[in-house]
């Protein structure tokens, strides 16, 4: 089993969770493509985003891995005018995660997080363990709490 910071935290914490390992194809970090390999259904396994507003800097946003986001609904629920996903070389720098293994939890800085209300419709949602190959099932209360999420409608479905 990978102990990840992600996975410390919510040891540390008391949180149960459980770990759930894939194959990785690097050509493919696609949530969808998660969630078939570990069988759940993508709206169950979250992708988290890095992003940044023009008054509030950067924040990270989790919706549904079958979802896109709304910048326009998460500019509204963040207080900032305009959001902008931040580019790919800087998610690193920024979070201390590659993509794929993007997490809110144990991220190198503290940042807002914003989940899409769909979170609290299961009992249980998989969010990156903060490595590619590795998703984190726990409860959507424990993952907002331990995150201080804020909940709000941020998904798009085409």
């Amino acid at each position: 089993m990978k102990k990840t910071n992600a996975v410390r935290l919510l040891d540390n914490l008391e949180i149960a969770w459980e770990l759930l390992e894939y194959e990785v194809d690097p050509e493919d970090l696609a949530a969808e493509g998660t969630a078939t390999k570990v069988g759940l259904p993508p709206e169950q396994v979250f992708k988290t985003l890095v992003v940044r507003g023009d008054r509030h800097g950067v924040c990270f946003a989790v919706v549904p891995g079958n979802a896109f986001l709304d910048l326009k609904a998460l500019a509204k629920l963040s207080g900032d005018r305009k959001m902008e996903m931040v580019s790919l070389k800087e998610v690193q720098p920024l979070t201390g995660y590659i993509r794929g293994g993007v997490t809110a939890l144990a991220s190198k800085k503290e940042y807002p997080v914003y989940v899409d209300e769909i979170a609290e419709a299961f009992d249980r949602i998989a969010v990156s363990a903060g490595m590619r190959g590795c998703l984190i099932f726990l409860s959507p209360r424990d993952y907002l709490r331990v995150v201080k999420g804020k909940l709000g409608e941020i998904a798009g479905f085409s």
